[in-house]
């Protein structure tokens, strides 16, 4: 990694504030377990008391790892919601291979009672109660950490240094939780201080604020915690995965992109949804000014990452002698998969992947148990089509290209032979595609390129029909599209003795993430400039792919579209999905836009998985009939339970 050590020093104090905090036996803290020392390794004592908690600077410490320990696990597929809650993968049905509520909500279960992931009162999943992600506990236990540790009488042996570290770490973990049920929940309660234990009714039943005040507040937290944190992690043998700088920046940018977005800016269908003393919850006029502020977060933040390390990875450390081509596409799938690279901005330790690889993972021989490789988190058709040609626009916008009829099959020659194997035969789909279609997914035919390949770039293919090794045979880990995850599967996964599978930490965040968000909101504020080009070409290059104008111009049936706003902003949005897909980013920026009308009432469709021959196999089949019903479906419903218990809530729209 290239570092420059660029830091911002804190040349004053700024004076702490004393807030209310609520003095209760704590639960057993939860345990943030590790797998290798590079990891954050904390597995907390019981603390009989909130006093002892804070009497001696490790007692602190673990208090400080519970407030880490809501973070929700995005690298399990159970838990992050954007997996499976919309349309971008699919599952066996009826629960046979994994049980996922979110799944639920993608087959428009959503309900109000007991609703499906429920952040707001922390049931995710009913599986006990380490699996709850209960956020307003967590924001709870932020603010008794930040009450005790400003308290300069307190934790003594505690260094100011780090204190003041500690604190730029709680407010993060504060507003990032906060963040995470806004994104949810729309309007929600703001709990600047916990509510005393002696409060009155009126002081406990609190109600839900206005988006824009509270994107305000949030983004004073994470502009306070951003001075306070390192700009990059020096004790990586015991701190990776703790906040820094450009993580806070990089969060507060993502924020300010949602609260600029059509679902949060200017809402129409949030007309009079008012608080019950008649605040409106949302300003329903369209305000150009937060595309501004949220261009200059990305912005700020992706100069931070620079200045400390961060760039864009291409994988240098192939011991092997491969082609350009294998190497661009594992630069693709390593830069969510390399453990701790440079692109990544944010990884958390405590979200271990060896489950997700192994529910992505396809078996490539007969001696490959399916319990091994599983394989049954299933891309869907659409998001097969969703990614570029190899000339680097849509398949519905090549002008050299027809996918029309994609039953149509085609045999790959050598030409194709490092993508797919050279004799057999796929659907038109699969071919002619953009590096990221071969990165990221398998396929009936494609070659799988891992660690024990070696030079033998072509050793391993998928045969997927249904009585193939592949195939979906099993009773239970099945694939139900006939596409396969490869990105999200580390290359060096091997089926030998041993661990199957290199685990890593989950990427919360990435630079390329940040690249695109920069790119939308400057599109949003000046037009498709030299700079929005740049900041997009910048992922294409990485992805094998001429610059948007070289693309558009010579492969587009639109080849203007670039030069305009309306245009551009439509580029930037199917590169996003194209980057991050299957990241668990999509399900969210498709409600963020407002297009999940469009998107989430489509059918669910794959290849026909049962067929045993080209002639059966090859053929589309309808999965499920989505519905999403707007504006209802934008936002979670609070638990009816919670909204009696405190009836100064009020129910979102349509629920």
């Amino acid at each position: 990694m290239k570092t420059r050590n660029k830091i911002i020093v804190n040349k004053s104090l700024q004076k702490m504030q004393k807030v209310f905090g609520t003095t209760m036996t704590m639960l057993c803290l939860l345990s943030l377990g590790s797998c290798e020392d590079s990891f954050l390794d904390v597995v907390p004592d019981n603390i009989a008391t909130i006093d002892n908690a804070f009497k001696l600077k490790n007692e602190a410490e673990k208090y400080l790892f519970t407030c880490y320990s809501y973070i929700p696990k995005n690298g399990d597929a159970v838990y992050n919601i954007g997996m499976l809650a919309g349309d971008e993968s699919w599952i066996p049905m009826q629960d046979e291979a994994i049980n996922s509520f979110a799944f639920d909500i993608a087959r428009n279960l959503q309900r109000r009672s007991n609703p499906y992931m429920d952040a707001w009162e922390g049931r995710f999943q009913a599986a006990g109660p380490l699996d709850l992600y209960p956020l307003f506990d967590g924001i709870r236990h932020c603010n008794v950490f930040l009450e005790n540790v400003e308290d300069l009488n307190k934790v003594p042996d505690l260094p100011l240094a780090m204190r003041l570290r500690w604190l730029a770490e709680a407010k993060f973990l504060k507003a990032y939780y906060h963040y995470y049920l806004m994104r949810m929940y729309g309007p929600i309660p703001v709990i600047r201080k916990n509510i005393p234990i002696d409060a009155s009714n009126d002081q406990i039943q609190v109600s839900r604020e206005p988006i824009d005040e509270t994107v305000d507040y949030l983004v004073s937290l994470l502009d306070e915690a951003a001075v306070g944190l390192p700009p990059q992690i020096t004790d990586t043998q015991n701190e990776l995965g703790r906040i820094t700088r450009p993580v806070a920046l990089g969060i507060k940018a993502e924020l300010l992109l949602m609260a600029a977005s059509p679902l949060f800016n200017g809402n129409a269908d949030m007309i009079g949804f008012n608080a019950k003393d008649g605040t409106p919850l949302f300003n329903t006029t369209f305000d150009a000014t937060k595309w501004e502020r949220a261009a200059i977060a990305a912005k700020e933040a992706i100069d931070v990452a620079d200045a400390n390390g961060h760039q864009i990875f291409y994988n240098d450390d192939v011991q092997f002698t491969i082609s350009q081509k294998t190497k661009t596409k594992l630069d693709i799938s390593q830069a969510v998969t390399e453990r701790w690279n440079e692109e990544i901005i944010w990884a958390n330790p405590n979200s271990r992947t060896y489950e997700l690889q192994r529910l992505c993972m396809v078996p490539l021989t007969t001696d490959v148990d399916h319990w091994q490789a599983r394989k049954v988190l299933s891309p869907t058709l659409e998001a097969a089509s969703n990614f570029y040609t190899k000339n680097g626009v849509p398949i519905e916008e090549d002008k050299t290209l027809s996918f029309a009829n994609i039953t149509q099959l085609r045999e790959a020659t050598a030409a194709d032979g490092l993508d797919i194997q050279e004799g057999y035969r796929t659907s038109i789909l699969n071919f002619d595609r953009e590096p990221r279609f071969y990165a990221d997914l398998g396929f009936d035919g494609a070659i799988y390129y891992k660690f024990d390949s070696g030079s033998n770039e072509t050793r391993w293919h998928i045969e997927a029909k249904y009585q193939d090794y592949a195939g979906s045979s099993d009773a239970f880990d099945f694939n139900v599209t006939g596409y396969y995850i490869k990105k999200l599967v580390n290359w060096e996964q091997t089926f030998g003795g041993g661990s199957l599978y290199k685990d890593y930490a989950w990427p919360e965040l990435r630079l390329a993430d940040l690249y695109l968000m920069y790119a939308e909101a400057l599109n949003e504020v000046e037009g498709p400039t030299a700079e929005v080009l740049q900041y997009v070409d910048a992922i294409r290059q990485r992805a094998g792919l001429q610059g948007v104008a070289d693309s558009w111009t010579a492969y587009s049936n639109n080849p203007n579209k670039f030069t305009t706003k309306d245009g551009m902003r439509e580029i930037i949005q199917r590169e996003r999905s194209i980057e991050l897909a299957f990241e668990g980013k999509n399900f969210w920026d498709i409600r963020r836009w407002k297009k999940a009308t469009q998107e989430f009432n489509e059918p669910v469709k794959g290849w026909n998985v049962f067929g045993s021959n080209e002639a059966s196999y090859y053929q589309v089949r309808t999965l499920f009939q989505q519905r999403f019903v707007a504006p209802r479906d934008y936002f979670w419903p609070i638990n009816e339970s919670t909204l009696i218990q405190n009836p100064n809530l009020i129910q979102n729209p349509g629920w």
